[in-house]
C-alpha cells in the first residue's frame, strides 16, 4: 500500500474519531444538564411569584389547595412542582391560564399529572372560552398561530371555562376575581385578582421591559391591550410615594406596581397615537415604517421575547387599518 492511501485513511480515521467524540460529548453534555432554575418570591400574603425559563406563575397557597396562574410548559413541569412543594404539600386545586400560548398552556396536562393526592375532586383548569376553542380549532392543523405555538393537546385539559366579563370564586379565604380582556393580547386574555392579597397576575397584555405583542392572528388589538392596561390601573391601588401597593404579576419579567403599569400604558398609547396620526396623514406602511414612530422608547422596550419596534408599530398599524 503506497503512502498517500495510508495518509488517506489516517486522515479519515482522525475525521471519524472526531465526530464522534462531538456526538459522545454533545450526548454527554445532554444528559448531564442541570434543569432550569426556578426563583420564588413571596409576594404578599398568600401569594408567590414563580419564576422558570424565562416565565413567571403566580401561586396562591392555603388549605384548600394549590391555585396556579398559567403552566409555563411541559418540560419545565417538574421544576415547579418541586417548587411548589417548597411553599405547600397540598395538592393543585385550580389552574388558570391567562391565554391560549404554550409558554402559558404548555404545562397544563403534566401539572395535572403530578397534582399531588388527597383532594376531593380532579384539578380545576380554567380559562375563557375562546382559549379552549383555539386550541381545538388548532389540533387539526398543526398547532400553529399567528408564529405562536399553542396548546393543541387532543386531551384537553381545560374543563372550566367562562364567557362573561367576569368570574369570581372564593379560595384559600380569599375572593379571586377574573376578568376578561376582549381582543388585547389575543382574544381570550385574563386578568386574575387575589382580593385580599391585592395582587393581579395578568398574563402577557403586560411585561414591563419589552414591547408587547399583540397576536392578530388570535384576535389581538391595540384598542384592547391599552382598555386592559387602564383596567389595571383601576384595580390597582399605590402605596407610599406610588412605590407598592397592589403588586403586578406580569407573565414575563419582574414583579412590578401601579407605577411601572401607568408607564407601560403611556408608551403604549402614544406609539398608537403617533400611528393614527401618520394613517390620517395617508401614509403607507412602508412610510410609517420609516418615519419610525417609537424610536424614542426602543432603548427601553426593545427587549428579547417582545416584539421587534417594526413588529410593534406594523401590528399597531393593521390593528388600526382593521377597524
Amino acid at each position: 500500500m503506497n503512502e498517500p492511501n495510508l495518509v488517506r485513511r489516517a486522515r479519515t480515521a482522525f475525521a471519524l474519531l472526531a465526530v464522534a467524540l462531538v456526538i459522545t460529548s454533545t450526548l454527554h453534555a445532554r444528559q448531564n444538564a442541570a434543569p432550569p432554575a426556578v426563583g420564588l418570591l413571596h409576594v404578599q400574603r398568600s401569594v408567590h411569584m414563580l419564576v422558570v425559563s424565562g416565565m413567571n406563575i403566580a401561586v396562591q397557597v392555603g388549605d384548600d389547595g394549590v391555585l396556579l396562574v398559567d403552566a409555563a410548559t411541559a418540560a419545565v413541569a417538574p421544576q415547579v412542582i418541586a417548587a411548589i412543594r417548597t411553599l405547600s404539600d397540598k395538592p393543585i386545586h385550580t389552574i388558570i391560564n391567562t391565554h391560549v400560548h404554550a409558554d402559558h398552556t404548555g404545562g397544563n396536562e403534566s401539572l395535572v399529572k403530578q397534582r399531588g393526592t388527597g383532594a376531593p375532586q380532579p384539578v380545576r383548569v380554567m380559562a375563557h372560552q375562546s382559549v379552549q376553542e383555539r386550541m381545538i380549532a388548532a389540533a387539526p392543523a398543526g398547532g400553529e398561530a399567528g408564529g405562536f405555538r399553542l396548546n393543541a393537546v387532543i386531551t384537553l385539559p381545560i374543563n372550566s371555562t367562562y364567557d362573561t366579563p367576569t368570574k369570581d370564586f372564593f379560595l384559600n379565604g380569599e375572593p379571586v376575581v377574573i376578568y376578561h380582556a376582549p381582543r388585547a393580547h389575543t382574544d381570550g386574555d385574563s386578568l386574575v385578582h387575589f382580593r385580599t392579597s391585592d395582587v393581579i397576575a395578568v398574563g402577557d397584555v403586560f411585561s414591563p421591559d419589552r414591547y408587547p405583542v399583540i397576536d392578530l392572528a388570535t384576535g389581538g388589538s391595540v384598542q384592547g391591550l391599552i382598555a386592559v392596561l387602564n383596567h389595571i390601573l383601576e384595580i390597582t391601588v399605590p402605596a407610599k410615594f406610588q412605590e407598592g401597593g397592589t403588586y403586578v404579576i406580569p407573565g414575563h419579567g419582574r414583579l412590578c406596581d401601579e407605577a411601572d403599569v401607568v408607564e407601560y400604558r403611556d408608551m403604549v398609547t402614544i406609539i398608537r397615537d403617533r400611528v393614527q396620526d401618520l394613517i390620517g396623514k395617508g401614509l403607507t406602511w412602508e412610510q410609517v415604517k420609516a418615519a419610525r414612530p417609537s424610536r424614542d422608547y426602543d432603548s427601553e422596550y426593545d427587549g428579547e421575547g417582545g416584539s421587534s419596534p417594526d413588529a410593534f408599530v406594523e401590528a399597531i398599524f393593521r390593528s388600526l387599518k382593521a377597524q
